[in-house]
């Protein structure tokens, strides 16, 4: 929350000054309004400033004729406390936890560092802050993620965001499905369109062929296309069963209405696992033809969401491939009977699942690569991660660069691996991308003795996601594709505008492009893919 801390006092002093917080309502509104402008410019205000102005209206009451008002925000501790009384059933922890979260520990406290000391240290002492630690001084503006809805219509005059495009095997098709149960198609968001996912279900939801729809769900556009197409599914006569996440982090209010919705509608709703959660992003379609079932549906990095879809870089595995359709299918079966299918989650042998045997598989293709370095061959791992923090996975991969194994990393966020150590026979490479899109996707590249393994995931090398959420890599079986994903991250790599270099002294440093072409990964991504609608 954001908040106005102001000061009321009168130029005569004649009464004692006042302190008041005027709560910045951008839950309610927008906190940028565009202001009547002249020809070819474009002025916007921020809501609080709006508020700024209308303090003598807003105080008339008191008498006073001086005000200064500067921005605080204040982080509450949004831990939901789910521990493991079976007495209380998870929703009704979340909805307690949700409650609780309103009037939290102040845990965390942003001031602009123009405000008055007197202001401060009032604030300061009712909010029982104590810890220098989070007490932290700052700017004029806070709560910069209110800017992801920052008025398209200022950029877009001057440089358009360019339009998602259909992918090519799919645009002259009549029906997405009849595409995947010939060949596998891997969509590059927000590149390619969204609009094709939502297609395949909309076509499964009418296909008097398909008997049921499983689906998970962790994060959804507040008027989901996805939620539409499986209600119209269940309308139809189709099994649908969603795995909805109630504790993903921020959205659990949002999902728990979703819930409700869902069970009206008559869809199957499945609310997590004891202990685990599920973040893996799947879906199962079941179609029956001539006395035989046919499995198809997809394996993303990211959500089932029309709106992120256009903002975040993902990749979705649109496929019928049998082995990794059953290993979904186990996935699902797994989901629906967690305290009697633990098995099935073993028995995946396509897929890397989360917490079962992606650590181990995971370590057992690093050292491969270990070996074949070993051998004085090439060997290579190129990672694509949100973060990187799993302490053994890091020990693994210094091992790795010890033994000569090139590692090249494209990490978002946490990166907790030093790059730098003279024991490193080839010093790794990290590098991090900020640009207009929020780079989300999981890719893992090994070289394999020239035969590489290419993998996308839902899972970031984090000990959270390894050990105690249900997570899926899914790899690339198809060459086209493969040879593609490889293509996308070696321009990435190539990055010399929108890079940034991980190094041990963390200055996250540019890339410098010194007489090199220069490289802007995304516009060059969005270039090669739309070259291929012409080819």
């Amino acid at each position: 929350s954001i908040y106005l801390a102001c000061k009321l006092s009168r130029k005569d002093k004649s009464i004692p000054q006042r302190f008041a917080l005027v709560s910045v309502p951008v839950r309610h509104l927008s906190r940028f309004l565009i202001l009547p402008s002249k020809a070819g410019e474009q002025a916007i205000i921020l809501l609080e400033d709006v508020i700024r102005f209308c303090l003598p209206n807003i105080f008339s009451f008191f008498n006073y004729d001086v005000f200064s008002a500067h921005v605080i925000k204040v982080t509450r501790d949004a831990e939901i406390d789910l521990d493991n009384d079976v007495s209380t059933s998870l929703i009704q922890k979340i909805e307690k936890g949700l409650k609780n979260r309103k009037k939290g520990k102040p845990v965390r406290f942003v001031f602009d560092k123009a405000i008055d000391i007197s202001l401060l240290t009032y604030l300061v002492k009712r909010l029982g802050l104590s810890h220098k630690e989070n007490i932290i001084s700052g700017g004029r503006i806070h709560n910069f993620k209110d800017f992801i809805s920052f008025p398209e219509s200022v950029f877009q005059q001057k440089n358009p965001r360019k339009k998602p495009f259909t992918h090519p095997a799919l645009k002259q098709a009549g029906s997405v499905t009849g595409v995947i149960l010939e060949k596998d198609i891997m969509l590059h968001l927000p590149y390619h369109s969204f609009d094709s996912v939502i297609d395949l279900l909309r076509e499964a939801a009418i296909d008097p062929l398909v008997t049921s729809i499983k689906i998970t769900c962790y994060r959804l556009a507040s008027r989901s296309k996805i939620v539409n197409a499986l209600t119209n599914a269940v309308r139809n006569g189709k099994q649908v069963t969603v795995m909805l996440e109630l504790r993903a982090r921020f959205d659990e209010e949002a999902n728990l209405e979703w819930k409700n919705d869902l069970e009206e509608a008559g869809v199957k709703v499945l609310i997590g696992v004891p202990n685990l959660k599920v973040h893996a992003k799947l879906c199962l379609i079941k179609r029956r033809f001539n006395n035989t079932t046919t499995h198809y549906g997809f394996v993303s990095t990211g959500n089932l969401n029309e709106k992120t879809s256009l903002l975040y870089g993902d990749h979705c595995l649109l496929t019928s491939d049998r082995s990794i359709m059953a290993d979904v299918n186990r996935i699902f079966t797994y989901l629906e009977h967690p305290k009697t299918r633990g098995n099935l989650l073993r028995a995946c042998n396509t897929l890397m699942v989360s917490p079962v045997n992606m650590r181990r598989q995971l370590l057992g293709l690093i050292n491969k690569e270990i070996r074949i370095a070993k051998q004085k061959k090439p060997a290579g791992i190129t990672l694509k991660l949100n973060s990187l923090s799993d302490i053994s996975l890091i020990e693994k991969l210094n091992e790795a660069a010890k033994a000569g194994v090139e590692i090249k990393m494209i990490i978002r966020g946490i990166c907790c691996m030093f790059t730098e150590n003279k024991k490193f026979k080839k010093a790794p490479l990290a590098i991090s991308i900020i640009d207009e899109y929020l780079e989300h996707a999981r890719v893992m590249i090994f070289h394999n003795d020239g035969h590489e393994k290419v993998f996308i995931c839902s899972a970031d090398w984090m000990v959270r996601n390894i050990d105690h959420r249900v997570e899926a890599a899914c790899p690339v079986l198809d060459k086209s594709i493969k040879q593609e994903l490889i293509d996308i991250i070696n321009i990435q790599l190539n990055d010399n505008i929108k890079a940034r270099i991980l190094d041990n002294d963390q200055d996250n440093q540019y890339v410098n492009p010194r007489n090199k072409t220069k490289v802007r990964s995304q516009v060059e991504i969005y270039n090669y893919l739309h070259r291929k609608l012409s080819t």
